[in-house]
């Protein structure tokens, strides 16, 4: 596993860090931080090295320059979304959908600085993330309708949960372009702050999400996302169950109940990359 500052060697993501939190930026400001396959190759390797790495704790995506993410990189002109089969009737997959899914299963949470405008793959990107805090000048693009395509990177999964069905539907139908307020209003956003404090301020919600043992902060974050889609209670009762077991048997737990009775904090001791159960 490439440490974290191994995990790229091209110029299409800038690693950055604050203490515990790593700092993803997309680093294509000339063309907007449009979307490319390299991108999308180079945040998924990433985001490995992330989970791989004990001493993060949290990741925060954002853009350099002036936009967030333009969506796919339209270069190619009208031939942008031919895609080649790699075996005979087999459909290649969605670039955006591999990196969403990989954000999704991500051992660390995950928090999106929405530094200016996004469209595209550039909003869709951001829907597995665990919160996004967008700048005042930030708008969102669900144009796909427009481009003659339909919303991707496993997008019509997670958008309904965010901001409701009729929300979902009015936006994409409509292929509109939603204003941070609006954004924030439907839920799409957690904060709308100014174009300075983006970055800061996503730090600050991602570094909230560290307070407790690592490795009950990975199994709780995979825990909800997993159970966002699950057909009864019985389903999150028995992965509960099973989480609740394993965690009860590692000396997280002694140490943060002894901490409480000690009225201290505690210091946790288990690892993601080593004492995470197999839950799922």
């Amino acid at each position: 596993m490439p440490s974290l500052d191994e995990t790229t060697t091209d110029a299409t993501i800038v690693i950055d860090r604050d203490d515990e939190i790593a700092i993803l930026r997309l680093n294509r400001p000339d063309r907007l931080n449009a979307f490319t396959f390299e991108m999308g190759e180079a945040l998924k390797a990433a985001l490995d090295a992330t989970d791989a790495d004990d001493t993060v704790r949290a990741v925060v995506i954002t853009g350099t320059g002036r936009a967030y993410c333009a969506g796919a990189d339209l270069g190619s002109g009208a031939d942008t979304f031919v895609l080649e089969e790699s075996e005979p009737g087999q459909v290649p997959p969605d670039s955006g959908g591999q990196l969403a899914l990989r954000i999704f299963e991500s051992l660390k949470p995950v928090v999106i600085a929405v530094n200016g405008p996004s469209a595209g793959v550039g909003v869709t990107m951001t829907l597995p993330a665990d919160a996004r805090i967008a700048s005042d000048d930030a708008k969102f693009g669900f144009v796909f309708t427009k481009r003659g395509l339909v919303p991707e990177a496993c997008s019509t999964w997670f958008l309904p949960r965010l901001v409701g069905l009729p929300t979902a539907l009015r936006w994409t139908l409509g292929a509109k372009m939603v204003s941070a307020t609006e954004a924030l209003e439907a839920g799409l956003v957690q904060q709308v702050v100014p174009k300075a404090a983006v970055v800061d301020t996503a730090i600050a919600v991602a570094r909230e999400m560290t307070e407790g043992a690592p490795v009950s902060v990975a199994l709780t974050r995979q825990l909800l996302w997993q159970m966002a889609g699950a057909p009864s209670p019985r389903v999150a009762h028995e992965a509960d169950s099973k989480a609740i077991y394993h965690r009860g048997t590692m000396p997280d737990v002694a140490e943060g109940v002894t901490a409480f009775l000690e009225k201290r904090q505690p210091v946790f001791t288990d690892t993601v990359s080593a004492d995470l159960p197999e839950i799922f």
